[in-house]
């Protein structure tokens, strides 16, 4: 007896390969044409979203839409880059790096359309309008046979040195700025499409099998597939699997390819001896039926869902009676969750049905029938599929499996989805100021703060440039602290005293995008420092926040002029900025000395200012280095004519007034210039070692103004005034 068995995805199929009966030829065919020695096996269901960089990695074929990880096959070593800040009286400077890296990354052994979202460490790194969301340069080759060597690589390894990688599809990173990703080249993962639509489970298994396989399937399509392993056969069992599908000999003579079926159209029908066109009689036959507890009473499909961003997605199918046994099935491909179930409820029925098995013996004519085709037995209903056959003294003996009827297709849902955010990142908005630092430090050199953000939600960080010669010369600061709460001055705050707290006076502002929020703080938080805010050139704090609209807010409770900038209250015009200033949310650079005087003028770039960088400028006059004025300035008559002149000491140390006693020095010696203007030919100075000074009645004249500025280690503060009648 000749007998030929072929193994192939979970059953056992038979039959002549044209004429030829014989196991040898079945061997060859199921080792050598298309399934090779057994390796390592394919990945499992998560692998293919885990990036690698090891040489020899197996490039996976990526069909239809699918999210993988990508092969690091060319990498810069990391670019650093250094922004100094500080250096204060007493104070060490702090110099902060940044870095960036350039790359290039695999991601198709065959060629792709495009590329759409990228995730970077579960985050999106580029949303669905192609904007990235940190800042870099991106170049895509799709992996056709004509594609050019990539400039950067290129010009890094030498142009007769850089292989295209034709055939292969790529994508090239060049300085990606690292600061988001803790100065490492984050785990990407990419949206790669390759085909337009879903893609036939069939399309795929002849594509991997390079024309060893014919054949279609009756299955649904998948919406991406992205092929990886050591052999075809580890990549293509599992789609053949799902699919019910089962490969059986090619008929012609000669042909040494296998043919993938499936689905329940008959192939032909049994009739005593012969393969009539239907619905033929039986003509002897065995009958077996396995018990129920011998299958599945559940199975579990887990599969790569697109409404879960392709992460991971679930679906079960079970059946009522006895058993306790519960099948699992890793489907490595896209599919909605209703093919998933689908497929579930499809391999439970298939095992229900494969439980009735018939032996059928035929006469000779019946042996062209080749093992995999389906037949129907006449006086016998269903589709059966042949598994085995055999051929003695001119009787051919089939084996046959009842496959299940046809099904509708399932409804199910993805359950909960929670995908990364992707927003827009916007434009940069900015804010600049020269104050005081955050702490009680003392600066050597002036300082100018920047706070930035964006005007959508996805905005992150920019790159700044500084210019302090009108723009003749540009240098690099680094990149912005995380995003701040900027916005502009809708209504005007009025005027009030920089003395007592304003309850009088409110005023709203238009913060950048409406997912920017403030909050009300109580007395003691406001004396902690909470709610300090730039509005136009004044520093206030404000008690009581209000939102008024999707980005409007009222802010009220007002402690006005913080920080020394009392000269600057009432001075705002609608329009002008608003920023939160916070040590978190703020740049700061120091400058020369010599730029005092001048202006500095700042650029800042981000993801989002493809119409060019935003811009700042402002003038430098010097407030973060020198002492604040002097206040409560005033003059007492003390007889003949004599007025004693008194004032307040304030400094650039010690905003909090912890002792309640008085401010410390904070410069080398205490000393003031007071100036005395009395409508003579020329304002006269003289300068005193305490806060007083004696008016004589002589110098009085008709009338006298009296500034009083404080002489800091590094310049004088701005003046106090006091006019003093004659």
């Amino acid at each position: 007896m000749a007998t030929l068995v072929l193994t192939a995805v979970g059953s056992v199929i038979g039959g002549p390969i044209g004429g030829a009966i014989g196991a040898a030829l079945g061997n060859a065919i199921d080792h050598t044409l298309l399934f090779p020695a057994k390796g390592r096996s394919g990945p499992r269901l998560s692998a293919l979203h885990v990036q690698t960089s090891s040489y020899g990695t197996p490039l996976q074929r990526v069909f239809g839409t699918m999210r993988v990880g990508g092969c690091v096959i060319w990498s810069t070593e990391l670019i650093e880059s250094a922004a100094r800040s500080g250096g204060g009286k007493g104070q060490p400077s702090t110099t902060a790096y940044s870095y960036s890296v350039s790359f290039a990354v695999a991601l198709s052994a065959r060629p792709i359309l495009r590329v759409g979202r990228i995730w970077a460490d579960g985050k999106l790194l580029r949303g669905v309008d192609g904007v990235f969301k940190s800042a870099t340069g991106f170049r895509l080759h799709l992996g056709g046979e004509d594609q050019a060597a990539d400039s950067l690589l290129a010009a890094a390894e030498g142009g007769g040195l850089t292989p295209a990688h034709r055939g292969l599809a790529y994508a090239v990173f060049e300085h990606l700025q690292l600061a988001d990703f803790g100065n490492r080249i984050p785990s990407l993962t990419f949206e790669v499409i390759a085909e337009d639509g879903p893609v036939p489970i069939g399309t795929i298994i002849r594509d991997l099998a390079g024309g060893a396989v014919t054949g279609t399937l009756d299955a649904p399509d998948l919406v991406g597939f992205a092929a990886y392993g050591d052999s075809v056969r580890s990549a293509i069992e599992p789609l053949a699997q799902a699919s019910g599908g089962w490969f059986s000999p090619a008929p012609a003579l000669g042909d040494a390819r296998l043919v993938l079926r499936g689905g329940i159209v008959p192939d032909g029908a049994i009739d005593d001896g012969t393969v009539a066109p239907a619905g033929a009689s039986e003509a002897a036959h065995g009958r077996s039926i396995a018990a129920l507890e011998t299958v599945a009473r559940g199975v579990t499909v887990s599969h790569y869902d697109p409404a879960r961003d392709f992460q991971i997605g679930v679906q079960r199918a079970g059946r009522p009676g006895p058993g306790t046994r519960e099948d699992r099935m890793e489907l490595v491909a896209a599919v909605h969750a209703g093919a998933a179930k689908t497929i579930a409820e499809q391999t439970l029925a298939r095992g229900e049905a494969g439980r009735e098995r018939r032996s059928v013996t035929l006469g000779w004519g019946a042996i062209a029938l080749a093992p995999g085709a389906r037949v129907t037995i006449r006086g016998v209903g269903g589709i059966w599929r042949v598994t085995r056959w055999g051929f003695e003294r001119h009787v051919v003996t089939l084996d046959c499996v009842r496959l299940p009827a046809p099904s509708a297709a399932a409804r199910a849902s993805p359950g909960r989805v929670l995908p990364a955010p992707d927003v827009a990142a916007g434009t940069t908005v900015l804010a600049v100021t020269e104050t005081l630092p955050f702490d009680d430090s003392l600066l050597a050199t002036p300082r100018i703060t920047i706070v930035a953000a964006g005007t959508q939600p996805g905005w992150r960080r920019a790159a700044v440039l500084y210019s302090v010669d009108d723009g003749v010369r540009w240098i690099t600061a680094g990149t912005t602290a995380a995003a701040g709460v900027v916005g502009r001055i809708a209504t005007l705050p009025g005027i009030a005293a920089a003395s007592l707290r304003d309850d009088i006076n409110r005023f709203e502002v238009d913060l950048a995008h409406g997912d920017m929020a403030l909050l009300s703080a109580s007395a003691s938080a406001l004396a902690g420092g909470a709610n300090l805010a730039l509005v136009g050139d004044e520093i206030l704090q404000f008690g009581t926040a209000e939102q008024i609209g999707v980005a409007r807010w009222r802010l009220s409770s007002l402690l006005r002029g913080r920080r020394g900038s009392e000269r600057a209250i009432g001075s705002q015009a609608v329009g002008d900025g608003f920023a939160i200033l916070t040590p978190s949310q703020a740049m700061t650079i120091d400058l020369p000395m010599a730029a005092i005087g001048g202006s500095v003028r700042i650029l800042a770039s981000g993801v989002g200012d493809l119409a060019g960088p935003a811009s700042a400028t402002l003038s430098l006059t010097g407030t973060s280095v020198v002492p604040p004025s002097p206040v409560l300035l005033r003059g007492r008559e003390i007889g003949g004519g004599d007025v004693a002149i008194s004032w307040v000491r304030r400094s650039r140390n010690g905003w909090q007034w912890t002792d309640g006693i008085d401010a410390p020095l904070a410069e080398e010696r205490e000393i003031y210039r007071v100036t005395i203007d009395d409508d003579g030919p020329a304002p006269r100075s003289v300068f005193v070692g305490t806060p007083a000074f004696l008016l004589r009645a002589a110098e009085r004249g008709s009338g006298t103004m009296i500034a009083v500025r404080q002489a800091g280690t590094l310049g004088e503060s701005p003046p106090a005034r006091l006019w003093i009648s004659g």
